[in-house]
């Protein structure tokens, strides 16, 4: 994600997946009403990779995300999105998720993360172009890439978002990943850290300890 543009929030509000907000006067929840451990904001990470050969990983591939909120597991959707498979299985191997914050939690809409720096602007150093089929819907436990609206849809860094409303009501301009399988649990309780009614960062922070890769 590099600098803010809008998009739908479930067809009435604007907002940004590379970007962040803030309201300081909504209400949030404390990490410990919901079974998170409290833990400190990782320092920012400066990643310049080259693009690897798109190979993807075999059918079943899984990635597993290790936070303070609890696992959750994506399987990789390596048929429809090859490439952009290939370049966040390469991603995870490279370590570039491991002490990385989700600087994004808007309730009823999306958990995002995967900025080494942090802040909602940061990448791998290199973008994938991978338009999703016109066919894409984006429900509950979908995983997509985040791009800023300037960008021509399927391109993709490494930030990445988990959808956690019915249906986020998005144009089909953002590369699938896969979906959930496993630690829906766990995606609710990063989203219940989300700030009610407002676009940005969790109430208290929400880190990416370690992300490993599973080809079955």
């Amino acid at each position: 994600m590099r600098p803010k543009a809008p998009i739908l929030l479930l067809a009435t509000l604007a907002l940004a997946l590379l970007g962040c907000g803030g309201d300081d006067e909504t209400t949030s929840t404390a990490a410990s009403d919901t079974g998170c451990t409290e833990v400190e904001d990782p320092a920012p990470k400066e990643v310049k990779l080259e693009k690897p050969d798109l190979e993807p990983p075999p059918a079943g591939t899984t990635a597993t995300f290790e936070t303070n909120c609890g696992s959750f597991t994506v399987e990789l959707d390596t048929r429809n999105a090859p490439r952009t498979s290939a370049s966040f299985a390469y991603l995870v191997e490279e370590g570039v998720y491991d002490d990385t914050a989700f600087h994004r939690v808007v309730p009823g809409f999306v958990i995002q993360g995967g900025d080494p720096s942090g802040d909602g602007t940061g990448g791998p150093g290199y973008f994938v172009d991978e338009p999703p089929p016109p066919d894409t819907a984006y429900t509950k436990g979908v995983v997509a890439m985040a791009k800023s609206a300037a960008e021509p849809p399927g391109r993709s860094g490494s930030q990445f978002y988990v959808v956690t409303g019915a249906d986020a009501g998005l144009p089909t301009d953002y590369a699938i990943l896969g979906n959930v399988v496993d630690g829906e649990d766990a995606v609710s309780a990063i989203e219940d850290l989300g700030v009610a009614g407002a676009d940005g960062p969790p109430s208290e922070p929400v880190v990416i300890s370690k992300a490993t890769l599973d080809e079955g």
